[in-house]
């Protein structure tokens, strides 16, 4: 298990880990947020295996890479797409299943670890939750400065769960529940909710640098 006191300097940012499951493809991102919702890319990759693949192989993959991943960059959270059950039932529990690896692989580093909607991705990255993904590939780009769209699309739609969660409550992990934490047009509200007692070292140090940005 890793130490979760990860830095030894000052803090002005959170690092989230996003994934968004699959088991031909699934995305993983790294993004660094600051407190005034500055966002940079720190690295991002698609891994997956064929569906001709036995079950437990292509959960391996995902496993593998989400254990890679996470003990070389430390992320603060991590960030996860919830899912729900539509008509091509087979590939809603495909994309349960990695998301359970993905779960298990944040909980065995004690990393804090969030479900998002797409809608609340969307709405989050773009201002509308019914966005489409050029729209989200968009914003994206213009939120990074990136000249080129991240390929393919899985890629993009992991920097935008990144993203939303560390801007609609990154600080505890709770999705909407906390959407204005981070927003500069309002108060804010995490003292209030929190005593800054209970404050790991990474969220009070968020904290100060969220004052200092305002």
């Amino acid at each position: 298990m890793q130490d979760r006191s990860r830095r030894s300097q000052p803090v002005s940012q959170l690092r989230v880990c996003a994934v968004d499951p699959g088991l031909t493809r699934c995305g993983i991102a790294v993004v660094d947020i600051a407190a005034n919702r500055k966002a940079e890319l720190v690295d991002v990759v698609v891994v997956g295996s064929p569906g001709t693949d036995p079950i437990g192989e292509r959960l391996a993959v995902i496993d593998k890479a989400m254990d890679t991943w996470l003990d070389k960059y430390q992320p603060d959270h991590l960030a996860i797409e919830r899912m729900f059950a539509q008509n091509n039932t087979p590939t809603i529990i495909g994309t349960a299943q990695a998301s359970g690896v993905a779960i298990a692989a944040g909980a065995r580093r004690n990393v804090p670890t969030a479900l998002l909607t797409p809608s609340e991705v969307k709405a989050a990255v773009t201002g509308s939750g019914s966005a489409d993904k050029n729209q989200v590939t968009s914003m994206v780009m213009r939120i990074l400065g990136l000249k080129a769209a991240p390929k393919p699309a899985d890629a993009a739609d992991a920097i935008a769960i990144a993203i939303a969660h560390a801007w609609r409550g990154g600080l505890f992990g709770r999705g909407l529940d906390t959407g204005k934490l981070t927003s500069r047009s309002a108060a804010s509200k995490f003292s209030s909710a929190r005593p800054e007692t209970n404050l790991t070292p990474a969220q009070k140090l968020w904290l100060a640098a969220e004052r200092r940005a305002k």
